[in-house]
């Protein structure tokens, strides 16, 4: 049985399809479970395509007692090397943009920095020192 809200948390439901393309199980399995009450589901539709939702926790659970613990583990490592091959790629995209930023920054500096004129002496110019005189007892 479903745990409250378990059908709107992220990540927690996913289509038939889905679970075909992660786990690597076919639509007769997926309906196997299903008939035998280990999965429940939803039907669902996107655009009037009609599709049936499952639970991931549940398919999980039917996998491991028809397919082996050693089958999930493998579909689960790999989908964790999706995701991070997926956020490696968009963080490269990310640094290509910012390389880009930080050239066109430094070429605009040095551009300002030639049309900038330069002092006639490199030596700063010295500040005048005050010549202060303390006062006398003052009582």
């Amino acid at each position: 049985m479903a745990e409250y809200g378990e059908w709107n948390r992220k990540g927690a439901s996913l289509s038939d399809k889905t679970a075909r393309k992660e786990y690597k199980v076919d639509q007769e399995f997926i309906i196997k479970g299903v008939e035998a009450g280990k999965l429940e589901f939803r039907y669902s539709s996107v655009w009037g395509s009609p599709f049936i939702r499952i639970l991931r926790r549940q398919l999980e659970e039917y996998i491991t007692s028809e397919l082996g613990p050693e089958y999930l583990a493998k579909a689960r490592d790999k989908i964790e090397l999706q995701k991070i091959k997926k956020e490696i790629a968009e963080i490269e995209q990310e640094l290509i943009v910012l390389s880009t930023r930080k050239a066109e920054l430094a070429a605009k500096k040095a551009k300002l920095e030639e049309s900038m004129p330069t002092p006639a002496s490199s030596k700063p110019a010295k500040k005048p020192k005050l010549k202060l005189k303390m006062p006398k007892n003052i009582n």
